[in-house]
């Protein structure tokens, strides 16, 4: 009894693995019971009372045989599956095991590459769900009281605490604050808000608590529309048919017209099974999974991951990208790009020197990169005394004796501080897209500081690449029509779309496909998923992006670095051309071999090994792409 209930729970933990776990032990046995029956031919040390080639013809056939009868009987869907059946079961019938298991067997190998490539590890919705913040702070007659967030109605009365996360949509009624809300456009700063502001579900507030006037709840909150989004989205995007199936149809009715034609004129049954097992598209299904793992293997060297595994596939008809701006083509992290002192006795470094030690405590992300720039600069930081953070404003403190503040336009128009004729000068930074701190020294302006999201070095270079393999960028961003015009101009991008929340996204992607144009889509933020989940491939920046953008992505770039793009495109136009190649070589392969069986050269036996030595001709084909790199032109070549 013990050695049952053990067996039983083995068999129960066996059940409970993984799919592709189970496919790899049934190859195990199966494979082994083929080396055994062929040695046993020689030998007959076997002493069993059938070929022992029966476990992979139970354990690797019967499976296909289902799978065609069902998608048969059900659909009458004729794939692949439905040619290897008949030539199994007319094998089994001449009594041909061997030939029938190593059919079998070659078969499942091709479909457990394919579960290999096509594997999924998504978790983004979860992820997105988690966002939404479970409970919120109700003020009802002057009293604050925590409820389900599900439960609070439009016209309530929200708190929202510093480091909390927005409960719904809504409008700010009291209090100033700074709020992160990359989860929604993808800007890399956090943005200044008062009374009046809406505000937004799934955001952040930083710094300020407020109250808020709750206006849409429920299902119509933002983050909760955003989920939707990518759900719809996921569930729209079609999956490619593999060519095998696709030709399926064609190979039965050829396979099956030529061996009963060779029954009928040459009268041996023998031969017509050769034709069905040669004829069998193992070469064929290889085709596809082994040139796309060998393809996910050589981008993996380049630093991405493929999630998907007919994402490459999809990828090589694509002709337009869209990029989202923040992270993506820029770092996503401000840096001082400019200082400027408009006191003639105040040096710029000075002033530099003065409002990076007054931000030294600053928890602001603006405050933190001047404080890095300066401290990269070497720049020897101040005595500062009595610092305090004004929310929705900036900092004050006093730095070696004298009063410093730093923040925002509206930090100077509280302090009736006027920046004189520097306005011209500074409109001008603002239209490019940057963010300026002023400073005051003494309550007197004394210059200010321009901070920018930095472009990556390589962002023109691989724009241009792009465009040179006919596929046409597109600039999607969530900045506003200045920024963004002034970042496309610098990557030679000319189609470019401002102000776009994640719906925007999902719609200009939407209209490329309803005008047949295949779209791949790249992004790092959270905004991004429902677009990068649309998109026909979506590439996820894996370094500096969001869980729930990797998630929603049929591809990760691992380090960020974008220069590999091209090679990315490329390599997937490469390995198109290698699966036309293994499919032409498999089907010439198959039609000589036809030729021969019908003459009587080959049997069942050497058939299917002739068969099966074309299938390793083409995985040794399609590993050529392990390593395959476009070769750059010379510049002597270039200039011929």
């Amino acid at each position: 009894m013990k050695i049952v209930k053990k067996i039983s729970e083995k068999a129960e933990h066996f059940l409970e693995l993984g799919g592709i776990k189970k496919e790899i032990i049934l190859l195990c046995v199966s494979g082994a019971s083929l080396i055994l029956s062929l040695i046993d031919r020689e030998t007959d040390f076997l002493p069993l009372p059938f070929d022992i080639a029966w476990v992979s013809v139970i354990l690797c056939g019967v499976p296909i045989i289902l799978e065609a009868i069902i998608g048969l009987l059900t659909a009458f869907d004729i794939k692949a599956d439905v040619l290897v059946s008949i030539a199994l079961v007319a094998s089994v019938c001449i009594r041909e095991d061997f030939a029938a298991g190593e059919v079998a067997f070659i078969m499942q190998l091709g479909a457990l590459l394919e579960d290999l490539t096509v594997a999924k590890a998504r978790a983004g919705i979860e992820r997105l769900v988690r966002l939404t913040p479970e409970t919120a702070r109700v003020i009802f007659n002057g009293e604050e009281s925590v409820i389900p967030a599900q439960e609070v109605k439009a016209g309530d009365i929200i708190r929202v605490l510093p480091g909390e996360t927005v409960p719904v949509d809504g409008i700010i009624v009291s209090g100033e604050t700074s709020i992160n809300q990359a989860v929604m456009t993808g800007e890399s700063l956090p943005v200044d808000k008062c009374a009046g502001d809406s505000v937004s579900s799934g955001t952040v507030n930083q710094f300020g608590a407020f109250d808020m006037r709750a206006e849409r709840v429920g299902e119509d909150s933002s983050i909760r529309r955003m989920i939707k989004l990518v759900q719809s989205a996921d569930a729209g995007k079609a999956k490619i048919v593999s060519l095998a199936d696709r030709w399926a149809t064609w190979i039965v009715v050829i396979a099956l017209s030529a061996a009963v034609l060779t029954w009928i004129v040459t009268g041996e049954i023998i031969r017509a099974v050769t034709i069905l097992v040669v004829f069998c598209p193992c070469a064929l299904v290889l085709a596809t999974p082994t040139a796309i793992m060998a393809a996910i293997g050589n981008v993996t060297k380049h630093g991405f991951l493929v999630r998907e595994g007919d994402a490459l596939e999809r990828l090589s008809q694509v002709d337009r990208i869209t990029f989202d701006k923040t992270g993506t083509l820029t770092y996503g992290k401000p840096q001082v790009v400019s200082v400027h002192s408009v006191i003639p006795c105040l040096k710029d470094s000075e002033l530099y020197g003065f409002v990076a030690s007054a931000e030294q405590m600053s928890e602001h992300p603006l405050g933190k990169a001047i404080v890095a720039g300066f401290g990269k600069a070497q720049g020897a930081f101040y005595n500062v005394e009595n610092f305090r953070m004004i929310p929705g404003e900036g900092v004050v403190a006093t730095v070696n004796q004298r009063t410093v503040m730093a923040g925002n336009k509206k930090l100077l128009e509280t302090n009736n501080i006027s920046f004189g004729r520097r306005e011209e000068e500074i409109q001008k930074y603002l239209l490019e897209g940057c963010t300026v701190i002023y400073a005051v020294l003494d309550y007197e302006f004394a210059g200010y500081i321009v901070l920018s999201d930095t472009l990556r070095e390589d962002g023109a270079q691989v724009i241009d690449s792009l465009k040179a393999i006919g596929v046409t960028p597109v600039l999607l961003t969530g900045d506003g029509s200045n920024a963004a015009n002034h970042i496309g101009q610098q990557l030679h991008i000319d189609d470019i779309r401002s102000d776009c929340l994640p719906e925007d996204k999902l719609s200009a992607i939407e209209n490329f496909q309803k005008n047949g144009i295949k779209v791949c889509m790249i992004g790092d933020g959270i905004n991004d998923a429902p677009a990068l989940r649309k998109a026909n491939v979506g590439i996820a920046m894996g370094g500096v992006g969001s869980d729930i953008a990797v998630d929603a992505a049929d591809i990760a770039l691992i380090d960020d670095e974008v220069k590999e793009l091209p090679h990315l495109f490329m390599l997937s136009r490469r390995m198109m051309t290698t699966i036309k190649l293994n499919m032409i070589f498999s089907m010439t392969l198959n039609f000589v071999a036809i030729a021969l069986a019908i003459t009587g050269i080959l049997n069942p036996v050497i058939g299917a090994l002739v068969h099966n030595a074309g299938s390793v001709l083409v995985i040794i084909n399609s590993a050529l792409l392990l390593k395959w790199k476009k070769e750059k032109k010379s510049k002597k070549s270039e200039s011929v």
